[in-house]
């Protein structure tokens, strides 16, 4: 079994409102898992946001907390919900519905990774599905609740960054001739899990990077985003798709020549992110 749900990394001092999260970096694969997978191990790494924790772990020097899974995405989606159960892969889990992510095997445990490969030969115990929920994905949305009422409470209001990667091809159905294709894509379920200043201000700190952005196509935000996400009451939720081929070479799923550089870069980003959930500095009266 993976060693940890989660690891949380504090600041040193609490200034913003932020939360920094990243729930399919998680890359601890037991070796009892990758004994049963039908995939290789690389094949099986496909579906993971590699190297995206490494991306954004300058956050708690920014003052907010950064949540990561333990767990792959392979062995349990933290990004599903925990009823997502896929009756073509666990055993005694009844059909209830059409539900689009289940359907295409991406449930909380999920059937398959990248381009629809089968993690399995054959299903898996209906115990054994419960068991990675009870271990990882419970205990992540317990730690990551935890830090958002904090904020809430800290700063009266509470914003989660849901970190993210993106294979290049993903862009492809949306870039146009003549216009560089987006490289990131924020997604806040058109406008359902945040208060559109919020996302404004998170695009414009990514496109002050020299980055190009998009919003909700073709990412809109999973699970987190849409639990997460309760502007009304103060609670604010967007995803973040980061193009690899910035950062990674897909193929090898290894840092690519410029990883340093667009590390670097995102520090900045994480900067001016931490800043919209800083309480606003109240000026001196006047003598």
């Amino acid at each position: 079994m993976p060693k940890a749900a989660y690891y949380l990394t504090h600041p040193q001092r609490r200034t913003t409102s932020v939360v920094f999260a990243s729930p399919h970096s998680g890359r601890d694969y037991p070796w009892s898992f990758l004994r049963r997978t039908a995939l290789n191990e690389h094949s099986v790494r496909s579906s993971e946001d590699a190297f995206v924790d490494q991306l954004f772990e300058s956050a708690p020097r920014h003052g907010a907390p950064l949540i990561r899974a333990g767990a792959p995405r392979a062995f349990v989606d933290l990004n599903r919900s925990e009823d997502e159960l896929d009756p073509a892969l666990i055993e005694g889990v009844r059909r209830s519905g059409h539900n689009p992510r289940i359907a295409s095997g991406l449930g909380v445990v999920p059937r398959v990774v990248a381009n629809g490969q089968a993690i399995y030969s054959g299903k898996i115990p209906l115990a054994e599905a419960q068991r990675r929920i009870e271990t990882y994905w419970r205990p992540y949305h317990e730690a990551l609740e935890t830090q958002l009422s904090q904020a809430h409470v800290m700063f009266g209001q509470a914003i989660l960054i849901d970190c993210h990667s993106m294979p290049h091809e993903a862009m492809d159905a949306v870039a146009r001739t003549g216009v560089r294709r987006p490289e990131v894509v924020l997604g806040d379920r058109f406008g359902a899990a945040s208060a559109p200043e919020i996302v404004d201000r998170i695009e414009e700190a990514f496109t002050a990077a020299g980055l190009v952005v998009t919003r909700n196509t073709p990412f809109a935000g999973a699970y987190v985003t849409q639990h997460y996400g309760r502007p009304s009451r103060g609670r604010h939720a967007v995803q973040i798709e980061i193009d690899r081929a910035l950062y990674m070479n897909e193929q090898l799923i290894r840092p690519n020549g410029h990883f340093e550089a667009f590390q670097q870069l995102l520090d900045g980003v994480i900067a001016d992110i931490a800043r919209i959930g800083r309480a606003a500095e109240q000026p001196l009266a006047a003598e």
